[in-house]
């Protein structure tokens, strides 16, 4: 399970510390909890951002936490240390695909499914399902198209909104969630129509309303006998009448939540205030001046009000209240007769709805979505037009004004609880669920295999790379391909040696150039395709781009001017368009004629360029991101999947395997190489092999140690 923001830790939640700590963290910390219960599972890693900040606790510092047997949090550093809202993660969720791939790799076991929770871990979790080869389950928790759409009727600014809230990145992750994602999880049919329905790629049959849970082991009715506790003390020393029935509201302090509209409901009503007292828990606060903008503009205005409709005395606002006394605020309502009360404009999932119908305490909530859904299965209370204020006073008034109704509401919502939304129920859906999905995605893939189809893998088909002990990247033009025998001898020993090394190709060949060759010669696509001289990486027969290179040789690359640049010099003809790629400037070099490539360089650097030439064959010139090419790309899928250096295998002929060769991977120089390679012969760690094509490279398996089978350092 992935959930990147917020407060995540196993016990004391701070929910409603800030606008990024509510339900989704109760949901997520629970949900893995119940899972790890399951017969059927074996683990849960609950994956989360690690935080270093002197303003919170110590504990979100921790790499690894306990939750119950068979369930753990674990954090992942990405970004700065501190702590950061969810609206500023985006630059630095590619860290968390990186950070993820290496923890796995310690665990040396590939997990089955990947379940995520908002768009930001949404996108961490596709990534990770694309290169691993696991199915995805989304939670969307909240959506970008709805909450804009909701945001610009409010009369918000376009431009203001998209600053703050980076919607169209968000939309746009969002609609390729939902466009792979095996399965998509929801609290209620409203949730997949009117707010999945908004999405260009929904598809409702990947969609499963699954209706929260909520532990039942907190969440109870109050028993016969009268207990005082220490937060019913707190609670009654704001009150004039504590005896009173308590009208219960917790909710962070959020213009959304319409914790405004309550109390106009409440002060405009002089029967509700004769007929109940009023708690709002609303986050926790030291001093309102401390806050942060929005949270303090909406306790001012929540102070006004009380001052307006002289309130004092009927309403407690605690400063604190600890998230072990929650259950117990419920309970207190019970006992007195009271009703919770959920006053937001909209309401998608309803979690505290379904707390209160768990301790017996009937509710009044938004006619929405979520609201709609508990009220179906439990009956044990009523739903309103919140923004009319009047029309939530006359809901909390019918509810507390009938003894006998409340009375059948309190039980009928208990029992709803118990066969709707407790955990076990919840997760023996959800298992059905994953069974379901398993099942499809394993038939899949025997159908292919029974066909022998060169079609795309399946979901449950997965990647080698995390397991494996070594790699074997080689060029493909003049070094894999070139003699047909040799060639079919090493795609044995791959074949045989599948199970541990990871076998890759570095062309400077595009994808699709590259795909053609490879299949015109009867070699199965590699697990690894590095293309256009290292400025694209794709990953098996799906051929997953890998994005987190793309945005790192993104740096400093100017491809338009860089070719404006270059127009002026004789001897360089650009290549054919299907030759020219993102990242790559491909030109045919006439040697007589051109300049050295140290002038050409000199003269890119007086307009400020930075880039890479390689210069190859004799023939062929690639401008490249300075960050890119085959050695870099090497370099970096050994960090990104945790393989050291030393453990690649690298095996090329010409110029543009320079970089590829040297430093400290195993490398391997083909009998027929370039000369432009002559320059390597007597470095370390580099094998000039007699042989040519393939069978070079078998020599130099062999000259390492590795023919017969593979011996890893």
């Amino acid at each position: 399970m992935i959930s990147m923001h917020g407060l995540i830790r196993a016990n004391d939640l701070e929910l409603g510390k800030d606008a990024d700590t509510g339900g989704q963290v109760t949901y997520v910390v629970e949900l893995a909890r119940a899972l790890a219960k399951h017969k059927s599972v074996d683990k849960v890693d609950l994956l989360t951002r690690l935080i270093e900040d002197k303003n919170i606790s110590a504990e979100y510092a921790a790499t690894e936490e306990p939750l119950d047997p068979g369930a753990r949090i674990i954090r992942l550093r990405c970004g700065p240390k501190r702590y950061l809202r969810k609206e500023v993660l985006w630059p630095h969720l590619d860290q968390v695909v990186d950070k993820a791939l290496h923890f796995l790799r310690q665990q040396a076991r590939i997990p089955d499914l990947i379940h995520t929770h908002y768009a930001d871990a949404g996108y961490v979790g596709q990534q990770l399902s694309l290169l691993l080869g696991i199915p995805q389950i989304h939670t969307g928790h909240s959506l970008g198209h709805p909450k804009r759409d909701r945001l610009m009727a409010s009369g918000r600014k376009a431009s203001a909104i998209e600053k703050q809230f980076n919607f169209e990145r968000r939309i746009a992750i969002e609609e390729d969630i939902i466009q792979h994602a095996s399965l998509i999880v929801t609290s209620t049919k409203q949730e997949i129509e009117q707010q999945y329905g908004m999405y260009n790629n929904f598809n409702q049959s990947r969609f499963s309303v699954i209706p929260p849970g909520t532990d039942t082991s907190r969440f109870f009715p109050p028993g016969r006998l009268k207990q005082e506790t220490p937060i019913q003390q707190k609670i009654d020393g704001y009150l004039a009448d504590p005896e009173k029935p308590l009208i219960f509201a917790m909710s962070r302090p959020d213009d959304r939540k319409n914790i405004h509209g309550l109390i106009e409901a409440y002060g405009n009503s002089p029967a509700l205030q004769a007929a109940a007292n009023l708690l709002i828990v609303a986050g926790e606060r030291e001093d309102i001046r401390g806050l942060e903008e929005s949270q303090r503009k909406v306790m001012t205005q929540l102070l006004f009000d009380l001052d307006r409709y002289d309130l004092w005395g009927k309403v407690a606002i605690p400063k604190f209240v600890a998230q072990e006394d929650v259950p117990e605020l419920y309970r207190l309502a019970a006992r007195r007769r009271g009703v919770f009360v959920n006053p937001a404009f909209t309401e998608p999932f309803g979690l505290t709805l379904i707390e209160a119908a768990a301790s017996g305490l009937p509710f009044v909530a938004p006619d929405d979505g979520g609201p709609r859904d508990i009220l179906d299965n439990c009956r044990n209370g009523v739903i309103v037009d919140t923004l009319d204020s009047s029309a939530i006073a006359d809901g909390l008034l019918s509810v507390l004004a009938d003894k006998k109704r409340w009375r059948k509401s309190a039980t009928s919502g208990l029992a709803g609880v118990w066969r709707h939304y407790s955990w076990a129920a919840h997760v023996d859906k959800y298992m059905k669920e994953v069974s379901r999905l398993l099942r499809r995605d394993q038939k899949r893939l025997r159908r292919q295999q029974a066909l022998n189809l060169n079609a795309e893998i399946s979901n449950t088909e997965k990647s080698r790379i995390p397991l494996a002990s070594m790699a074997l990247i080689s060029d493909i033009d003049n070094t894999l391909v070139g003699n047909k025998k040799s060639l079919k001898d090493l795609t044995g020993w791959i074949d045989k040696n599948k199970a541990r090394c990871v076998f890759g190709v570095a062309t400077g060949r595009s994808l699709e150039s590259a795909v053609e060759i490879l299949k015109k010669n009867q070699v199965n696509i590699p697990d690894v395709l590095i293309t256009s001289v290292g400025s694209e990486i794709h990953y098996g027969k799906k051929l997953v781009p890998d994005t987190g290179w793309s945005a790192h040789i993104r740096y400093m690359w100017r491809k338009d001017a860089l070719e404006k640049a270059l127009a002026h010099f004789p001897g360089l003809t650009l290549q054919a368009p299907e030759n020219q790629r993102e990242f790559k400037l491909s030109y045919i070099a006439k040697p007589a004629v051109m300049p050295p490539l140290s002038e050409i360089k000199n003269h890119l650097r007086q307009y400020n360029l930075h880039a890479q030439l390689i210069y190859s064959h004799e023939e062929f010139l690639d401008i490249l991101p300075v960050r890119a090419s085959k050695g870099h790309a090497v370099r970096y899928l050994s960090y990104k999947w945790g393989l050291p250096l030393e453990n690649f295998v690298v095996a090329g002929d010409s110029g543009n395997d320079f970089e590829m060769l040297i430093g400290d991977t195993r490398a391997i120089v083909v009998g027929n190489y370039s000369q432009e390679l002559e320059r390597l012969r007597h470095s370390e760690h580099i094998y000039f092999a007699s042989q040519h094509y393939a069978a070079g490279i078998l020599e130099g398996l062999a000259h390492y140690g590795l023919q017969a089978s593979i011996v890893v350092k």
